[in-house]
């Protein structure tokens, strides 16, 4: 799971476009709730899920392609199986 953002609520006029400031009206204004969160907070949110997909991509690929030695697909499925698991569980 990606780092926490602060939610910022505001009202948006789906006419103008206008976020909780005067802005120049195209006379068909009409506010509506919209959330909004720093640009900063959005990127290192983005920057964790785009790591996450690339762990679960290169897990995918290991599964794909990886052939056990005869004999050796207990431990290949369960090295697998802990690469999964520290993904899914990275605390632990």
């Amino acid at each position: 799971m990606g780092p926490e953002v602060t939610r910022i609520a505001v009202w948006e006029c789906i006419g103008c476009g206008r976020i909780d400031h005067p802005r120049p009206c195209v006379g068909i204004c009409q506010d509506v709730k919209a959330e909004y969160v720093p640009a900063s907070e959005h990127d290192a949110a983005l920057a964790a899920v785009q790591r996450e997909a690339a762990s679960l991509r290169a897990l995918a690929s290991t599964l794909a392609y990886v052939t056990p030695r005869e004999g050796g697909w207990e431990g290949t499925y369960r090295a697998l199986q802990a690469r999964a698991r520290a993904l899914l569980d990275p605390q632990g």
